[in-house]
This record gives C-alpha cells, sequence and structure tokens, in this order.
C-alpha cells in the first residue's frame, strides 16, 4: 500500500511538472475580465491577451477608446484572454451579443477568431499579426499590421548615433560598440525583421557597431527582461539596450545603470537618465479604416498594413540625451522612407555570412515559396500584412547560453522523474 501511495505521488508531480517548473511561456497569464458600458450606440468589440500593464496591449487599448468615443461606437474590452477556447469564446460572445466588429490582438488567437468568423457570418472579424486571411478568404475576416520595422530603422539610428559619439568622445573604443536587444522569441519573423531593422538603423550612422539579442521567450515577463538587460550590460558589455517585450523591466534597469534605452510602445520620458528615443505602431489608423468600413457596409482588404507615410508608424522625438544632430539625422531617414527613396531592407546594406544575399524565397501561406528580395531590397509586409523577414545578417549575434543551460537541466530533471516513475510501476506491478 505503501509503494501504490508513492507511486501516485510520482505520477502526481510528472502530470503537474508545469506548475513545479517556470516552462516558457507565450504572455503572462491574468484572470480574464470584461470592460463594457450599457448604450444603443453600434458595439465593436475588442480581445486583447494582456491588459494595460502590458505596454503592448496598452497601445491597442488607449486607441481603440480614443476613435471608439470620436466615431460614436460603444467599445467592449475583453482583457487577458489566452489562446485556445477561450478566445474563441470571447469571439462568439461579442458577437452573439451585437458588436458589428470584433478584432484581437494575439497572433495565438487567429484559429479561433477564424472559427468564430464562420459561425457568424454577418459579424466582421479583424486579427492584428495574423497570417490566414489572404488564404481562408472569408469575406468576414482580415489580418492587419503595419511597417513597424520602419520606425525600428529610425530609432536605431539615434542608437547608433549615440555609439558614435561615445567613440567620437573617447568614452569607448570602436570594438566596444555593442548594442543591446532583448527579443521575445527567437523563431519569430516579427521579432527578427524588428531587430534587423534597428540593427540596420545603428549601422547607417555608425558602421562599426555590433549588436547582440537575448531572447526571454515571453512576450511579458518584468522579471526576465530585467535580468536580459542586466546580462547584456554587465556581462555582455553592451553601452545601450533596445527590445521588442512589453513591460518595463528592460528600461528600469537602464535607469538605474544609466545606459540609452529605446522604448518602444509609446513614450518613456518619466525615466531621464536613460530614455532616447521610441516608435509605435498608430492603431488609431486602422481602427477608424475597420470600424468606417462596417458601418457603411465597405469591403475590406484581407491584409491591411500602415506605414510611416500615413501615420500608422510613429517615430517619437529623441530627448536630451541624443547624439547632436541625431532629430536632423532622424527626419531625414522619414522623409526618404516616406518618399520611398529609402528601403529598410536594402540588400546591399548587409550580408550573411559574408555574403550579399540577391535571393530569398519565403512562406507566406503554407503553399509555394514566393521571391521576397527584388529591385535590390528585401519586400517586407508586402505579400501580407504580418512581418516575414527570417535572416540573420552579420553583425548580429544570438546569444542561448542562459537558456540552453535552463533548458538542460529541465531535461534532466524531467528525465530522473520518469525513471523514478518507471522504477516504481515496475517494482508495485512486476
Amino acid at each position: 500500500m505503501k509503494s501504490f501511495k508513492t507511486l501516485l505521488f510520482l505520477i502526481f508531480v510528472v502530470l503537474n511538472f508545469s506548475s513545479i517548473i517556470s516552462f516558457p511561456d507565450i504572455k503572462y497569464k491574468k484572470k480574464s475580465r470584461i470592460l463594457e458600458e450599457t448604450t444603443t450606440k453600434p458595439k465593436f468589440g475588442f480581445i486583447f491577451f494582456a491588459d494595460e500593464q502590458s505596454t503592448y496591449d496598452k497601445n491597442f487599448y488607449d486607441s481603440a477608446k480614443e476613435v471608439c468615443e470620436e466615431l460614436g461606437v460603444e467599445a467592449v474590452f475583453k482583457f487577458n484572454i489566452s489562446k485556445g477556447e477561450e478566445s474563441y469564446n470571447a469571439a462568439k460572445e461579442l458577437a452573439g451579443n451585437g458588436c458589428k466588429g470584433v478584432f484581437s490582438n494575439s497572433f495565438d488567437h487567429e484559429d479561433y477568431i477564424i472559427q468564430a468568423a464562420k459561425e457568424f457570418p454577418n459579424v466582421q472579424f479583424s486579427q492584428a499579426t495574423g497570417t490566414k486571411a489572404h488564404t481562408v478568404k472569408l469575406s468576414n475576416f482580415h489580418n492587419t499590421f503595419a511597417s513597424i520595422y520602419e520606425g525600428r530603422y529610425v530609432t536605431g539610428i539615434a542608437a547608433g548615433m549615440k555609439l558614435k559619439e561615445m567613440v567620437d568622445n573617447g568614452k569607448i573604443k570602436e570594438d566596444e560598440a555593442l548594442v543591446g536587444y532583448i527579443g521575445s522569441f527567437s523563431y519569430n519573423a516579427e521579432v527578427i525583421s524588428g531587430f534587423t531593422a534597428f540593427y540596420l538603423g545603428v549601422k547607417s550612422v555608425c558602421d562599426y557597431a555590433k549588436m547582440i539579442v537575448r531572447y526571454t521567450f515571453s512576450w511579458n515577463d518584468e522579471e526576465k527582461e530585467a535580468e536580459a538587460a542586466e546580462t547584456l550590460i554587465d556581462k555582455d558589455k553592451c553601452k545601450i539596450i533596445s527590445q521588442d517585450v512589453d513591460s518595463q523591466g528592460a528600461p528600469k534597469v537602464c535607469e538605474e545603470k544609466e545606459i540609452p534605452n529605446v522604448f518602444y510602445n509609446n513614450e518613456n520620458k518619466d525615466l531621464t537618465k536613460s530614455y532616447l528615443v521610441s516608435s509605435k505602431i498608430n492603431w488609431n489608423i486602422y481602427f477608424k479604416y475597420f470600424i468606417n468600413s462596417v458601418l457603411k457596409g465597405e469591403k475590406m482588404d484581407y491584409d491591411w498594413v500602415g506605414h510611416l507615410s500615413d501615420g500608422a508608424v510613429i517615430v517619437y522625438k529623441a530627448t536630451s540625451l541624443a547624439a547632436p544632430n541625431t532629430q536632423s539625422k532622424m527626419d531625414e531617414a522619414i522623409n526618404n522612407l516616406k518618399n520611398g527613396k529609402l528601403q529598410v531592407f536594402n540588400t546591399s546594406k548587409f550580408t550573411v555570412k559574408g555574403k550579399t544575399i540577391n535571393s530569398w524565397k519565403v512562406d507566406i501561406d503554407n503553399d509555394d515559396l514566393i521571391e521576397a528580395i527584388s529591385d535590390g531590397y528585401f519586400h517586407e509586409s508586402e505579400y501580407r500584412s504580418a512581418p516575414y523577414f527570417n535572416l540573420i545578417i552579420d553583425g548580429i549575434t544570438e546569444e542561448f547560453d542562459e537558456i540552453i543551460g535552463n533548458l538542460i537541466g529541465l531535461a534532466v530533471i524531467i528525465s530522473l522523474a520518469v525513471l523514478a516513475l518507471i522504477f516504481m510501476v515496475r517494482k508495485c506491478f512486476f
């Protein structure tokens, strides 16, 4: 009997291992909540993975609230909705309760939003960062994103100018001109596109600069982001930090250590010792397009992409911490991006393993590969709204040492638990 109880305990440990070990997550999870008012106005629903504590979700929320008030429609918000059945149920509830349009901001929701769109053909659904609208071809399901890589390129110029100033003033040597970048997921094209654009902006004004990328494998984990920033600063000796993750973890570390920080999703002016510049997607532009199209019964694109040129990407002014002439350099790049004279992924400006890349085919619809390079540049977000640039260019180093160590340790612990379980089964039943 004692052996059988021990066996049950071991089974419980293995089956509930995720509550003991901290597995990489997608985004932090809180209890879902709904924010709704009772009116007779047309209703539009918004499904957010996290809440206003996430800089990513706050950017969506602020835009949605502002646009709905401006257009005289009611906004119904659902926060902290994870992937799976929860997102499907949220979409179905919003559509069933009279929302004329439903918007989701998480890639992980897409399959479930499509399922809801099939069940509610008279309701329009839109998915940010999604990839399937142009292949499923439902008249009431759409994908949207913006060319935020343009904004990252411009903010990279500010970082490069600051690095160059440090070298010119004798504070660091050229081989010490290192930028640190905190990415969420190493396999995500949106992440790769973003940090590559940022680095190319740095290189455009500081050609000897290098960049180190460390990953948290989470979109929003303040502790992991802070640890990554500390590692980049203390171990890797990076002189400037940027990120695509969603908390204030890294910026707070930069403020404490007085390391320049390039922010994302909003301004960060309260951090006066570190905040250098920022960019974000201006979702007001898309929400106006989506809501007005629904109200007027107008056909919408399967994929909608906003740009600097139409106000869907915003680059904030550089702060007083920036090097001299930084703003003029940024403004010049913004103007050239708007008029098409500058292409972020100009293939003459980077190499991969020492070679210029003149051809690169990408899979944008799980079918035939499409050539992404022509006219001398990589055509990002032109064949679908979600990014698909996935090249790791020279000058960028990805560091996985801590992650690999954690995974090895996790594998060892799981192996030992499984072996112990097998031993007890054999002892009890054989």
